[in-house]
């Protein structure tokens, strides 16, 4: 004749100490499907690109700024569509891209403005006869 199992305080089956079976982990999902557990996702690599550019601009005479500008609105539309993360360094990119964009060619306008003042005064001031 077998013996019960062992039951010292009376929990039975309901025993809160006793080995569980298996389960499996519950799946996550995103955050906006609905479940309190949000799933990881990752930065756009293109939003990070555009505020390296945009912050490189500075000291490139503002060449990667056009680049930061184009990886920005890229960025930004790849984000609404696979809603990663990164959309403020998309936006960070676009503003550093467009100030300094604004800012090189408002610098060459008036470095190209002084020669030919330069110039154009040199050529006009010679000795009438």
């Amino acid at each position: 004749m077998a013996q019960p199992p062992y039951d010292p305080y009376g929990y039975g089956s309901n025993d809160p100490y006793a080995p569980q079976p298996y389960s499996q982990p519950p799946v996550q999902h995103h955050y906006y499907s609905g479940s309190s557990v949000p799933a990881s996702r990752g930065t756009n690599g293109m939003a990070t690109a555009s505020m390296v550019l945009g912050l490189v601009g500075f000291v490139s005479c503002g060449l990667t700024s056009v680049l930061a500008i184009i990886f920005g609105h890229v960025a930004q539309s790849q984000i609404k569509r696979t809603r990663e993360e990164g959309s403020g360094m998309a936006v960070a990119g676009l503003i550093l891209g467009y100030i300094v964009t604004a800012g090189w060619a408002i610098f060459w306008i008036f470095y190209i403005w002084l020669w030919a003042i330069v110039f154009g005064s040199a050529a006009t001031s010679g000795t009438t006869y």
